[in-house]
Formats: C-alpha cells, structure tokens, sequence
C-alpha cells in the first residue's frame, strides 16, 4: 500500500469497528462512523456505504463473520494492509486512509489496477502521485526476484484509451 501526495480526488468515507476508548479516538480523528455490533448487524443486511473499513483487534472475531460480505467488495480489515490496529494507532490509520492510502496486489493474471488521481488534477499532481506508486511498488519486489520486474505499464482514464508508458523512465522514478 502507499499514501498518494495528492489522494485520489475524493474523501473516503471510514468506518471503524471498535469499542470502549476506540470509539471516541476514532471519532476525534474523523471517521464517518464508528461502533461495534451495531454496525457489523447492519452491514450483515447488506450495508457497505463507506470506502474504508478500520477494525481493532477485540473487534476481529465478529468481523470474521462479515468476510463473504467485505472481502468481495475488499473492504476486510487485514492486519497487513494497516487496517487493524490497535486503539491507540486508530488516528494515524483513520489520517492515513483519508489522505488517499491506496492497495496494490496483483490480479490473477500478474496485473496492478490502481487509481491515482482524476483528469482533473494537475499534471504535476498526478506525476507525484505515480511517482509515489511506482517507488512503492520497486520497493516492495521480493528478494528472489531476477529480471525485469515491470515489464510493461500503461495509462488509462475510467472509460478511456490506455497509453503505453516507457519502462525505462517509469521504472527510474523516485520519492525525494
């Protein structure tokens, strides 16, 4: 996952499953809403207005049972994407996820698809934003990779023509 300089072009609307003290930390940092049982029975009826979803680890348990529903749509907590955390750490994951913290993995079939801004952005914006992507990416490849690790990349709006992208400058871009 990375943080984009320049989000993605909208807010995105953070849920939080926690209880006790995270209740109100949560709601100090922002997030659209926040609770425990009552949010998990209505999100079970069918209930996923929100872009983000945040858990505490007490919380995991009963989340478990929301998987058919969250994980299709990839909105399940998961300690390794940064969205369980403990109660303490729920503001930086609430500022982080409103700052325009995008996931990366691969598809089936060995393709990234990740959003980095709107055409309405600058185009300075949008170069930072594929800058900070693409470092992360580099930085993420695992060490028994030999080759080329990217092998070709492409740009593309929602609905649009895709673009070819030079690897050799892609590949070489870099967060200062």
């Amino acid at each position: 996952m990375t943080v984009l300089p320049h989000g993605i072009g909208k807010e995105p609307r953070v849920l939080v499953l926690t209880q006790g003290e995270g209740i109100s930390v949560a709601e100090k940092a922002g997030a659209e809403f926040v609770g425990g049982d009552e949010l998990i029975t209505k999100i079970q009826g069918g209930w996923t207005d929100f872009d983000v979803t945040i858990a505490t680890p007490d919380m995991m348990g009963k989340v478990g049972k929301l998987g058919p529903i969250l994980g299709r749509k990839g909105l399940m907590p998961n300690p390794r994407a940064g969205t369980v955390v403990q109660p303490d750490a729920l503001s930086n994951a609430i500022e982080e996820a409103k700052k325009g913290r995008v996931e990366f993995r691969l598809d089936r079939t060995a393709l990234i698809h990740v959003t980095i801004g709107k055409a309405s952005f600058e185009e300075i914006q949008l170069l930072e934003n594929l800058t900070a992507l693409i470092d992360n990416i580099i930085r993420a490849k695992p060490n028994g990779i030999k080759g080329d690790f990217i092998k070709s990349a492409y740009l593309t709006s929602t609905m649009g023509p895709s673009v070819s992208m030079n690897i050799a400058s892609t590949v070489e871009l870099k967060v200062e």
